[in-house]
């Protein structure tokens, strides 16, 4: 039953990155469709972003209210709908409006998920659970390339749909597989079971915690913009096609499954820490090789996977350490806070983008990502020191 459950949390978390790269690979097509400007897109995702905020504040007491099973259950079907309503959407204004279901149901699958592994299970499996919701990412740009080259974008949202239909009803079919597990292992569950939820005051006096938010925010930031703006920016300063560039876009995400996947092996051996630093190496090295997309475009496009590839152990290293550095009475409610700030990152930085990319050359993306990568390892360092020294370490 041990495996099992497990599985099924990696296809929930398949769920979770089915979305993700969606909307930065139909885009372009999309706009053309609309009518609207290019830095548009950074509209929807503002609003996807603040819905993801709010039920990741909120992913505690949700949890803790109806269990970790039903609240992944039930934004799985949020999702779907929204995927659903993306695809017949007749305006722009209609986009915005299901951004927020979708929005709404990321945040609590991320928060709860993230603080079940992260609680019950090694940092091997964390790793995996990020290289599974890459899976998802990988899958949904080669569903709008195959899209818009037969049919066109709305198609590839309604594929997206079908998919997330069908791990709702597997996530259904396999619920009383939660309550088994739980009974197997009285503490598989504690996380449903916290007698308080702590209040942001208390949470935001903890030591170092303000540093590791805003450590979130940039990489997430980053990460999004990338998400966001890598097919753009092939079509634009690298010359290639729509259809290409949806494809080419999804090296991000394949670097970073790969990456994911490899890092399980060596996780527990490295440590978070090591695993942080030695990704913001590799991916800085791969935005130095998007500098110059029109005179080397093959470059520019293997330089997203090599990004993906540094980016890989990052995410699932900081919220691994959660418990580890402030304990895990309160692990919850943090990782719950550390899905909002990521959130408030993914909200911000891309729209920011898109308006400097209007205003002046989409080219400057790897300034761009080279600012907000500097300072998310900035702030790492700085959290982690501080944690050190409040528990008594060099």
């Amino acid at each position: 039953m041990y495996t099992l459950l497990l599985a099924v949390i990696y296809l929930a978390f398949v769920s979770l990155g089915l979305p993700d790269t969606l909307l930065g690979a139909a885009w372009p097509a999309m706009r053309a469709e609309l009518a609207v400007p290019l830095s548009l897109a950074g509209a929807v995702t503002m609003l996807i972003s603040a819905s993801t905020i709010i039920s990741s504040l909120f992913a505690a007491r949700i949890v803790r209210r109806i269990g970790t099973k039903y609240t992944v259950l039930f934004s799985v079907l949020l999702t779907a709908s929204a995927m659903l309503g993306f695809s017949f959407a007749p305006s722009f204004v209609w986009l915005c409006l299901f951004a927020v279901p979708y929005g709404l149901g990321a945040g609590a699958i991320d928060a709860a998920l993230n603080h079940y592994v992260a609680l019950h299970y090694s940092a091997r499996h964390l790793n995996w659970l990020h290289c599974f919701w890459g899976v998802g990412t990988i899958l949904s740009p080669y569903v709008m390339s195959l899209s818009l080259s037969h049919s066109t974008w709305r198609v590839g949202y309604r594929t997206v749909a079908l998919l997330l239909g069908i791990i709702f009803v597997i996530l259904l079919l396999t619920l009383p597989l939660w309550k088994r597990q739980q009974t197997n292992n009285a503490s598989a569950d504690a996380a449903d079971e916290a007698p308080v939820v702590p209040g942001m005051r208390d949470l935001l006096a903890v030591r170092g915690l303000p540093f590791q938010l805003f450590c979130f925010m940039a990489y997430c930031g980053a990460e999004s913009t990338v998400m966001l703006w890598a097919s753009s920016y092939l079509v634009q300063a690298a010359g290639f096609s729509k259809e290409t560039a949806a494809a080419l876009a999804s090296l991000f995400c394949i670097g970073m499954t790969v990456g994911r996947f490899a890092a399980g092996f060596v996780s527990e051996r490295m440590g978070d820490a090591r695993l942080i630093r030695v990704g913001t190496a590799v991916l800085l090295t791969g935005v130095c090789c998007t500098f110059f997309p029109a005179r080397l475009p093959l470059l520019a496009a293997a330089g997203f996977a090599v990004i993906g590839l540094g980016c890989a152990p990052i995410y699932p290293a900081i919220v691994h350490s959660t418990p580890a550095h402030f304990g895990t009475e309160l692990s919850q409610s943090i990782i719950g806070i550390q899905m909002a700030a990521a959130y408030v990152g993914s909200t911000f930085a891309p729209p920011l983008f898109g308006l400097l990319a209007d205003a002046a050359d989409i080219r400057l993306l790897p300034v761009y990502l080279i600012a907000f990568f500097g300072l998310m390892i900035l702030l790492w360092e700085l959290a982690e020191r501080i944690c050190r020294r409040a528990r008594g370490r060099p």
